[in-house]
Formats: structure tokens, C-alpha cells, sequence
């Protein structure tokens, strides 16, 4: 096991790079779906007072 660890090192970093630039990109979706939510909620608003 300590072999292919340090044999195929590069490749472990690679992965796990892409598994946290993968979890940022879905965070930052979500993030953008609920603030377009909110968006919607605040220009509902403002139309239902005027």
C-alpha cells in the first residue's frame, strides 16, 4: 500500500483537488439558486405594496 501511495501520489492530490473545486462549484450553485429565490421574494414584494 505505501508503494502505490508513493508511486501514484500525484494522482491522490489530483483527486483530491477536484473533489474540493467540485464541492465549491455545487456550494456556489446553491448559493445562487437561493439568492435568486430571495431576489424574486423582495421584487414580489415591492410590487404588492406599490
Amino acid at each position: 500500500m505505501e508503494s502505490f501511495l508513493s508511486n501514484n501520489s500525484i494522482y491522490i492530490v489530483m483527486i483530491i483537488v477536484l473533489i474540493v473545486w467540485g464541492g465549491i462549484f455545487f456550494y456556489l450553485l446553491s448559493l445562487d439558486k437561493r439568492i435568486k429565490n430571495v431576489e424574486k421574494e423582495i421584487k414580489n414584494g415591492e410590487q404588492n405594496e406599490k
